[in-house]
């Protein structure tokens, strides 16, 4: 069957030489689901930065941000971050000692996008969804070529982490996808219906693609992500689930600022939705920080390379305090705005009374089109080892430091 460039992968990576052959079933044929996000954690995955051509000043902002948020992420649960050879030893000097660090190569850093979804059964069991991926576009839209390093990135996680692999027939990123844990996934149709993802399936197809491999029921369709958001609108910037029927929105109180539309569209849609198990569902408002904007010298600061999205002075940047990653006993969230920062970590507490809000400096991660969410993958802890996590050094769920 012939290979559309940029669309789909093709069969070599299904069968990695070397590597365990993937299941040929699907998770929800054989009893697992994706977990929601505030479930128990065994740990979280994060790849480090460096390509000049999408992080300022050689990536070592950017390197300092991702430092500070592994070392806020393992302050709760392990971390595993992802480094090339060529940045080893510089990454393992700016990490904690606590945070493995792991030769792997990959295209950049988004390990949510390029890497394994994690499912779990009922019964210990723990595998990975191993989704297509073409850098959020491919040769229509796409943000860089080439990316066949981050299209191997999933199945060497899994292999590393020792778990089974599902690969899935769909062109999808973790980013653009969230559940609530029990049946219900929240998407926009800007992203996985866009044509330079899947153009041979239909909204029906991908639908039960969904629930073939998250084991869900039921989705939620949201119209437009964030406003300039490069990765065509991913639900985890605009909305997200705090627990079954509640959903953080980011919000705009200006009618004149084009996300106000954008964001009202969605509480729309998500006032007149239920969720898989027939329940309304309660927004809460997040308000947005900014509107921020790339200045002149953040813009310079970046090597300006053909095939990859460049970046201009004046870019308005798609900032969003939804954002954040859920630890076992913390949820991470991204500085971005004083005027705004205080009143985000305290609507995130009151949607996570059980955690920790602790906020890290995170423009240089937004500089290069995302923010804490986009670079974190948590893997979930099979129910078999929630007794050996609570009895840890790191904190599990529900606990406080």
């Amino acid at each position: 069957m012939p290979i559309r460039i940029g669309t789909t992968r093709s069969d070599r990576w299904a069968t990695i030489p070397g590597m365990r052959s993937p299941l040929d079933t699907t998770p929800a044929a054989d009893g697992f689901r994706m977990p929601a996000e505030w479930e128990p954690h065994a740990g979280c995955w994060m790849a480090w930065p460096e390509r000049p051509d999408n992080w300022r000043l050689g990536a070592e902002p950017a390197q300092e941000a991702y430092a500070a948020v592994a070392s806020a992420i393992a302050a709760s649960e392990p971390v595993t971050m992802a480094v090339s050879d060529g940045q080893f030893e510089r990454a393992r000097a700016a990490l904690p000692d606590s945070v493995r660090v792991v030769e792997l190569s990959t295209d950049d850093a988004w390990l949510r996008d390029t890497g394994p979804t994690f499912v779990l059964d009922g019964a210990g069991g723990r595998r990975g969804v191993d989704w297509r991926f073409n850098a959020w576009g491919g040769l229509e839209g796409g943000l860089y070529f080439p990316w066949d390093r981050d299209e191997r990135v999933a199945a060497k996680v899994l292999e590393v982490e020792g778990d089974p692999r599902y690969v899935a027939p769909l062109v999808l990123e973790g980013g653009s996808i969230h559940v609530d844990g029990e049946g219900t996934v929240l998407t926009t149709e800007q992203c996985l219906l866009n044509p330079n993802r899947n153009p041979e399936l239909d909204r029906a197809a991908i639908e039960a693609a969904l629930h073939a491999h998250l084991g869900t029921e039921k989705v939620v369709w949201l119209g437009d992500g964030v406003f300039e958001d490069e990765t065509d609108g991913h639900v985890d910037n605009l909305a997200c689930f705090a627990r079954p029927g509640m959903v953080l929105l980011t919000w705009v109180e200006d009618p004149d600022d084009p996300q106000h539309a954008v964001s009202r569209d969605a509480l729309e849609r998500l006032e007149a939705a239920t969720d898989a198990r027939g329940r309304s569902l309660e927004v809460i408002k997040l308000p947005a920080p900014g509107p921020l904007a790339a200045t002149a010298e953040e813009a310079a600061g970046v090597k300006a390379v053909g095939g990859t999205r460049p970046r201009r002075a004046g870019d308005r940047l798609a900032a969003s305090y939804v954002n954040f990653y859920v630890a076992n006993s913390h949820v991470v969230y991204p500085l971005l705005d004083p005027a705004r920062d205080e009143e985000a970590a305290a609507i995130i507490a009151a949607a996570f009374p059980d955690r920790e809000v602790v906020g890290v400096p995170a423009r240089e991660i937004l500089l290069g089109g995302g923010n804490i969410h986009c670079i974190t993958q948590q893997v979930p802890a099979p129910a078999a080892t929630w007794g050996r996590l609570a009895a840890s050094s790191v904190a599990p769920l529900g606990s406080r430091t």
